[in-house]
């Protein structure tokens, strides 16, 4: 599965999770940094990469655009240092990986994971 890290997210991460495997880029080493929502989806659209991010503008693009895709994992844990990010999106990704490969907007919490499938309105 490919990854596209949002700004907010640790860049030390990408390193992690190339270690375990998984095809990652962080939106500040592909001169993405100053890039609006829309135009991060369209690029993890075009690369078939699962957007991984902090902010919730995301899951409203998608809902309100009736997207198919990119999926969007939305870490709801403020203040994850690299290696716990990377432990916690590769677990994310094993879990959901047919329900992101499908298309859908994950939500994690502390104490959970709640998946909705894409389009919202079918």
């Amino acid at each position: 599965m490919k990854v596209l890290l949002d700004q907010g997210l640790p860049r030390g991460a990408v390193g992690e999770l190339r270690r375990l495997g998984i095809d990652v880029v962080h939106t500040g080493d592909i001169d993405m940094s100053g890039a609006s929502d829309r135009e991060i989806l369209d690029y993890a659209r075009r690369d078939n990469r699962t957007v991984v991010t902090l902010d919730a503008d995301f899951h409203a693009l998608m809902a309100l655009s009736n997207a198919r895709s990119p999926s969007v994992v939305r870490i709801r844990i403020e203040g994850l240092r690299a290696e716990r990010l990377a432990d916690l999106v590769a677990r994310v990704l094993s879990l959901c990986q047919t329900d992101l490969e499908a298309g859908a907007m994950v939500t994690v919490e502390e104490r959970r994971v709640r998946v909705r499938s894409v389009p919202l309105l079918r």
